[in-house]
């Protein structure tokens, strides 16, 4: 069988740059195959999806040597829509990829444009949508979804028509564990189909019933390619990895007392629905006490809405709130909370990662602003990437730079909205331990996550959404 993918030494560096971001790649994928390719944030994953997907060097130029081939044909002598009508590639971040206003339009998007009657189009929309489980929200604005619904919409798009292979980007970040389970189960149905697929994640536990081969890279280079029985927790632990094997520690977290006497910051009678929709809260009550919570449950649950309210970005239209049981308006609590948000592109203004610390302590009112900026650039790692500018580094790195931007100004109260989503093993550890030592400190720390990794890492208490 011939592969349907193929790099031969390839080796790529992105225009102005000082190093190659690739370099002499040799890889091979196969019709209905999967391949998983991680690595520390920053190793080069991203770039090898750009080059399979034409990207690169079409559209980000730089120099390209080597050989790319898709379906048998050298990409440096096609245009970059020729391939993408081959391969579908479901980004890191969905929201970049859409087209349309609507959940119904976007899916079937493809289909409209190359002509497609009316009836076809909705047959494939409905097949996808049932395929997804996202039935419910086909009529719904991309743009209001949470950011695991606009996955499971990314995933509908990139997966159809004349697909032959299929990239995914970190498909399980956003995705609840249940969903992740039928994102598993829906990859098995395409690798039947013989559709190709390749896999960039840094979460190792959730396709050992579908992957072929694993692929681990360092520093631009491909260092070890095995079965899927190669990776052990000694192994992931030796390269900086995520675990392999996970215990889910949901149901044995206790769920924080929404009355309790010592709470940091608390919610009493609070009331939101958005414009047209139903309400997703009515008179509810919630609370937060030093030590760090994890806000659990499904994708579209209101996880991400909530903290928008205990932050002041979304108004309540009842309630009333308390820090450290002095009442406060809504519209103040940013005075005593600092949130990191599920997208980290939505925080980062600067033209460098240093002017974007800079700039928080000047906000922030912080008098050894270049001492600040020193400690944070080192202890997450950004020392090397302090002069790029925030949007041309990787997701892991800028997930990061929010992070430590968020706690420049030493906050009481910290909210992360799935603040591990693009974080490799080291980085999501180095999350876990900060996380723990601002509860010692006796801060309130809430997480929206459905990393099972970071809630066993250091979650100790959650709040359940139902």
């Amino acid at each position: 069988m011939n592969p349907i993918v193929e790099l031969k030494q390839v080796t790529y560096r992105y225009p102005f740059a000082a190093d190659d971001a690739v370099r002499n790649v040799n890889l091979s994928l196969y019709p209905g195959e999967v391949v998983v390719v991680t690595g520390l944030s920053g190793c080069g994953k991203s770039t090898l999806i750009r080059l399979i997907n034409g990207l690169c060097p079409h559209y980000y130029e730089g120099e390209l040597s080597g050989q790319v081939f898709v379906n048998g044909i050298d990409s440096a002598t096609r245009k970059i829509a020729d391939i993408a009508g081959e391969v579908g590639t479901l980004f890191q971040d969905p929201e970049e990829a859409f087209f349309t206003l609507r959940v119904r339009d976007e899916i079937g998007f493809v289909n409209d444009w190359r002509g497609d009657d009316e009836e076809d189009v909705e047959r494939f929309v409905q097949a996808q949508a049932r395929r997804f489980g996202i039935e419910a929200f086909l009529d719904r604005d991309v743009h209001v979804l949470s950011e695991g619904q606009k996955q499971k919409v990314g995933l509908a798009c990139a997966s159809g028509h004349d697909t032959r292979v299929l990239i995914l980007d970190e498909p399980s970040a956003n995705l609840d564990p249940e969903s992740v389970k039928r994102l598993a189960d829906t990859i098995g149905e395409l690798k039947k189909e013989g559709i190709a697929v390749l896999i960039v994640d840094h979460r190792l536990h959730w396709f050992e019933s579908i992957v072929d081969r694993i692929v681990v890279m360092e520093r631009g280079r491909l260092t070890f390619e095995g079965d899927g029985t190669s990776l052990t927790q000694a192994f992931c632990f030796a390269h900086g990895l995520r675990k392999c094997f996970l215990v889910d520690e949901r149901d044995r977290l206790p769920e924080e007392d929404p009355h309790a006497d010592d709470a940091i910051l608390s919610v009493r009678g609070m009331t939101f629905g958005y414009d047209k929709g139903p309400l997703l809260y009515e008179r509810a009550d919630f609370a937060l006490t030093a030590g760090v919570t994890a806000l659990i449950g499904e994708n579209g649950r209101g996880k991400t809405t909530l903290a928008r309210l205990l932050t002041g970005l979304n108004k309540a239209q009842e309630g009333n709130f308390f820090v450290r049981s002095r009442r406060v308006e809504q519209k103040d609590l940013l005075q005593h909370v600092s949130i990191v948000l599920q997208n980290a592109d939505h925080q980062v203004h600067m033209r460098t990662v240093e002017d974007e610390l800079l700039m928080s302590c000047l906000m922030a009112g912080v008098v050894d602003s270049r001492g600040r900026v020193d400690d944070l650039l080192a202890f997450f790692d950004l020392v090397s990437v302090k002069d790029r500018h925030p949007h041309s580094i990787s997701g892991g790195q800028k997930q990061r730079l929010a992070i430590a931007a968020a706690l420049v100004k030493d906050p009481s109260i910290l909210i992360l909205d799935e603040p591990t989503s693009g974080l490799d093993g080291q980085n999501m550890q180095r999350i876990a331990n900060l996380l723990r030592h601002l509860a010692n400190e006796g801060k309130a720390v809430l997480v929206i996550t459905h990393d099972l990794e970071l809630i066993e890492a250091c979650c100790t208490k959650c709040i359940r959404l139902t």
